[in-house]
């Protein structure tokens, strides 16, 4: 089954989405994911440019194959922009693939391995107090974890919290917005809402927190040593992961579950962390972690190792990312739990998919392929907008981690 055409379509229903959508000459066509969160147009242009002219031609079935070709055949390897665009070719595959055998997609990554897929959600308020309530809709929404981000005293904006409580999205129009940090401010601040989150529903919710690469080794562990009483699921990118020795001290000091890895590229990002047992949850996903060929490389790699997966599941990844994680999700063993933050309908309308949310647990469904389909038509009334993610300062103007 011949590759005979491959498009890139780019899409702005509320936010920037871009699609590989591959066809054959047997008349099926997949989709793939490309979206590269403020940098969208980088991963059109090398897909364009440099990666659909190799593609027209070969046989859709050799993914394996393609997936080396793309990666070894690149002499300049790894980083966000290749590895998005191979992971849109690679899901795109696995589509078709899918759609050819008459299958849901997870039948061929070997069957489900559960019966539904435990997701997270993100209730975040202003104040401790109306991040509880926020807490509290989710739980009436049927969630068994959700993520818990408030506002800072002092501070006048805090990362995670947003007026839309459904559908958070940072990047905005214009320049980067530029926010301020205070580390201790945010340290002195952030155990008073796990406190009275577990005060108010007690230790049956999983409850997760997203540091987004904030702090330093030693601050990490202070803070993990903190919510150790409130027994949380996990604590996210405690620190930027550039440099991985940091964690060994985060260990040395607490016992608080450590996640991290969605600005992961490939299983050289993930290793030392995992072989050194110095994180529980690797969060690397299909999207920017090369597809589900090379995401399963990771996972089997973590799975030696008693770390399970965690995948990042925000609105800058769109609703064929979401299919695939979901179909990824079912088959691995050692899957954690997956990121699920809603998408507008506007969004939903634009990519109709299979997928389902039900008492918690979310199902990709059974429809041939990854389960997400493309309205073409629809999608081209909602053009692109650039849009940037903000910056962050410390309160004297330094520069630091957003």
């Amino acid at each position: 089954m011949k590759i005979t055409q491959a498009s890139v379509i780019v899409t702005s229903p509320g936010r920037n989405f871009v699609t590989l959508k591959i066809e054959t000459e047997g008349g099926i066509y997949g989709l793939g994911d490309a979206t590269l969160n403020g940098r969208e147009k980088a991963v059109v242009a090398y897909l364009e440019e440099h990666v659909v002219p190799c593609l027209i031609g070969r046989d859709a079935g050799r993914i394996e194959d393609t997936w080396q070709y793309l990666y070894r055949g690149c002499y300049w390897r790894r980083g966000p922009v290749t590895m998005t665009a191979i992971a849109a070719v690679d899901v795109a595959l696995w589509d078709i693939k899918a759609k050819a055998a008459g299958m849901p997609l997870y039948q061929l990554l070997g069957g489900a391995s559960r019966e539904g897929v435990m997701v997270y959600g993100h209730a975040n308020g202003e104040t401790v107090s109306e991040t509880v309530d926020e807490v509290g809709r989710y739980l009436e929404l049927g969630y068994r974890a959700v993520r818990a981000q408030t506002g800072v005293p002092g501070l006048a904006s805090t990362y995670g919290v947003s007026s839309d409580k459904m559908y958070y999205e940072p990047a905005a129009d214009g320049l980067p917005q530029e926010n301020v940090w205070s580390t201790e401010k945010y340290l002195d601040h952030t155990p008073q809402l796990f406190d009275r989150l577990r005060e108010t529903y007690g230790f049956e919710p999983h409850l997760l927190h997203d540091v987004h690469h904030r702090l330093t080794p030693i601050e990490a562990a202070r803070l993990g040593k903190a919510l150790e009483p409130s027994r949380l699921f996990w604590m996210e990118d405690a620190v930027a992961a550039d440099n991985q020795d940091g964690f060994q001290l985060i260990r040395q000091h607490t016992t608080t579950p450590l996640a991290v890895g969605e600005v992961f590229n490939s299983i050289w990002d993930c290793r030392t962390l995992i072989q050194n047992l110095l994180i529980d949850y690797i969060r690397a996903t299909v999207l920017h972690a090369g597809g589900i060929t090379h995401l399963r490389r990771i996972a089997d790699l973590a799975d030696l190792y008693h770390v399970r997966t965690g995948c990042h599941g925000a609105t800058d990844l769109s609703p064929v990312t979401m299919g695939a994680a979901l179909h990824f999700d079912l088959a691995i063993s050692n899957f954690g739990i997956q990121e699920y933050m809603r998408h507008t309908e506007e969004t939903d309308a634009v990519f109709p998919h299979a997928y389902t949310f039900e008492n918690g647990l979310m199902h990709p469904g059974e429809a041939p392929g990854h389960g997400v389909d493309l309205d073409e038509k629809l999608a081209a009334s909602y053009p692109y907008e650039r849009a940037y993610l903000p910056v962050n300062r410390r309160e004297d103007g330094g520069m630091w981690n957003w």
